[in-house]
């Protein structure tokens, strides 16, 4: 959710758990001056406030108009370093973070020998865990203090530095150039999902091939791995090459088992692959390996071991449950996958803070298509003017689009005819505006357009005409992506057979190969 910045200190807050709220005043009132600080009674009052109120604020404590800034920035501080004394035992990053500000401390005070004793495990310790860009400036600092002060054998100590400085210099080059390439790619995909054009394929994989650099893979470290596995994935998934997404994504989550101890140092990055993992099977409708992989992913994470905060937890709430809602669309069972809704939200309240608009759309999205497979379609309606209405969403091009197509369907299901062509005009207008007119929504607004001029009695060879005409560009490159986010013609078999859209998909789980 995006806030602004007077918010930010609140957010904050809201974030915070019981426990590290009592960590935070334990931290402040270890010095007896802070008891009655103004920080801390902006502190309770933020606590209490469901929405960032200034006029509140200082209407109910002490604090001026003139000083709320100041008082508010040192409140964030504060937080953070009460925070940072929770988390350095669990959090790499901020454990060797730590070991360079004692290291200085002692450098400071002229302890070199200390200083440098201490470097030196917290080197060995970032290079185990492959945190060289840390490791590169604890050379450095190593560097410094041996260019100053006669400590040990120079001669040898000073090559030994040289050569371990270069090695981390090349390492970092190229673990940032593939990171860089991750990011573009994955920023690429959230803002127009998957490509729906030779244009976007040409644009995708030329960027993709001209900036992925050279290497040789015994040069590659953990990161880089991840990071190469994470370009490759990205780009599999733009040009819709689901089966090079899953040995992609495979290969990310092998990556795990092959460096056993950094599930437990980059939960962030397992779950991330898992999760796409997971997704591409979904999409290979491969629903034996799909329900193995996510009962595996299941048992991983609700493992004692598995390192859990608030971040993470975040982060199985939503992989989990999208992946349990794709699992009753692979099985057919809508009606299992709505009973998951109402808890779904209630977490989607409780997390508000933590969960973003991008994850919100795809589980409205979500919810509404299993509203759609039950034939609930004023609630599919509903869920999709979430989506809709919102103006906050300026990524997923392509969820948006189709919202509006389902939208279409489901008006035309409920019998609201009086509000379909309005909306056939809009979603038209709207699809021009995205570059998203294609051949599949094309048919689909047409037909819905000639509804109403179509006789009762021959409705069931309009429906046959329309999925004849659909099935014919099913697996076209450009074409299939509506297949990806509307089991169109599952409606259509049910239109023509007078079953419904649970049955006929049933059909096809029972026959599926």
């Amino acid at each position: 959710m995006a806030h602004n910045e007077d918010c930010s200190l609140h957010t904050l807050i809201k974030t915070m758990s019981k426990s590290e709220k009592r960590q935070f005043r334990i931290y402040v009132q270890r010095y007896n001056s802070n008891t009655d600080a103004k920080f801390l009674a902006l502190f309770d009052c933020l606590s209490k406030l469901k929405k960032y109120d200034e006029h509140y604020i200082l209407a109910n404590t002490s604090i001026s108009k003139r000083q709320i800034a100041n008082v508010k920035q040192h409140l964030y501080s504060q937080i953070l370093k009460a925070l940072s004394t929770v988390s350095q035992q669990k959090n790499i990053k901020i454990e060797l973070r730590e070991q360079l500000d004692f290291a200085t401390i002692l450098y400071n005070k002229g302890l070199y020998k200390q200083s440098l004793k201490l470097l030196d495990k917290a080197k060995n310790k970032a290079l185990e865990h492959f945190e060289n860009t840390i490791a590169f400036e604890i050379v450095e600092f190593e560097k410094l203090i041996e260019s100053q002060f006669i400590t040990r054998s120079l001669s040898t100590r000073s090559d030994d530095l040289a050569i371990k400085a270069k090695e981390l210099s090349m390492s970092n080059v190229l673990n940032s150039k593939l990171s860089n390439l991750s990011l573009q790619l994955y920023s690429f995909f959230l803002k127009f999902g998957y490509a729906k054009s030779e244009e976007d394929l040409i644009k995708a994989s030329s960027y993709y091939y001209k900036h992925l650099p050279s290497f040789e893979y015994k040069q590659l470290g953990f990161r880089e791995e991840l990071f190469l596995s994470m370009s490759q994935l990205w780009h599999s998934l733009i040009i819709q090459d689901f089966v090079g997404g899953y040995r992609n994504a495979t290969r990310w989550v092998n990556l795990f088992d092959k460096y056993s101890n950094m599930k437990k140092h980059y939960p962030v990055f397992y779950l991330k692959g898992a999760n796409y993992l997971l997704e591409s099977l979904y999409f290979l409708r491969y629903k034996s390996m799909f329900t193995e992989k996510l009962n595996e992913f299941s048992l991983t994470i609700h493992n004692s071991n598995f390192p859990k905060n608030d971040n993470i937890k975040t982060l199985i709430f939503l992989y989990e449950n999208y992946h349990q809602i794709n699992l009753h669309f692979l099985t057919g069972k809508f009606e299992n996958g709505i009973i998951l809704i109402p808890d779904i939200e209630k977490n989607l309240v409780t997390l508000q803070y933590k969960v973003d608009e991008h994850h919100k759309m795809v589980f409205n999205y979500k919810f509404a298509c299993l509203y759609f497979g039950k034939d609930d379609h004023e609630n599919c309606i509903t869920y999709l003017n979430k989506i809709i209405n919102n103006k906050q969403l300026g990524m997923r091009e392509d969820l948006l689009c189709f919202s509006r197509i389902l939208r279409l369907i489901s008006y035309y299901e409920a019998g609201r005819d009086e509000l379909l062509e309005v909306y056939i005009k809009d979603t038209f207008r709207f699809l021009i505006k995205m570059n998203d007119l294609h051949l599949v929504q094309k048919e689909i607004i047409s037909f819905l357009k000639k509804l109403n001029k179509i006789y009762p009695h021959e409705l069931k060879n309009a429906f046959k005409h329309l999925h004849q005409k659909l099935k014919s560009i099913e697996n076209h490159p450009f074409e299939k992506r509506p297949f990806l986010y509307l089991d169109i013609l599952s409606w259509l078999e049910g239109k023509i057979n007078n079953k419904s859209i649970q049955t006929i998909v049933l059909e096809k789980v029972k026959n599926m190969k």
